[in-house]
């Protein structure tokens, strides 16, 4: 899920909703939307993300691509698995 991916790296570089969004020059209700997964994100509003974070978008598609999904034993989709949960133990430990 796009939405949590974006979410998840934003929270990962400790940046604030509404930073991002001056940042993006887009409103923070936007993001908000597009985080929880109320929205799809435009290809424009992805490339500012990948700019933002000094990434590519071919690596946050990348990122994205298991979040929510079955398991797959491949090991891409097992790094991109170990990778999300270790993102949001990062979180978690943050948050508290």
């Amino acid at each position: 899920m796009i939405g949590e991916a974006l979410r998840l790296i934003r929270v990962f570089h400790d940046c604030k909703t509404r930073e991002l969004a001056k940042e993006l020059g887009i409103s923070a209700s936007y993001i908000s939307e597009i985080e929880s997964g109320k929205k799809k994100p435009s290809l424009e509003t992805l490339n500012k993300y990948a700019n933002y974070f000094e990434t590519n978008l071919s690596a946050i598609m990348f990122f994205a691509e298991d979040i929510n999904q079955g398991i797959d034993t491949s090991s891409k989709a097992s790094i991109r698995k170990k990778f999300i949960k270790f993102l949001q133990v990062i979180e978690n430990a943050t948050a508290a």
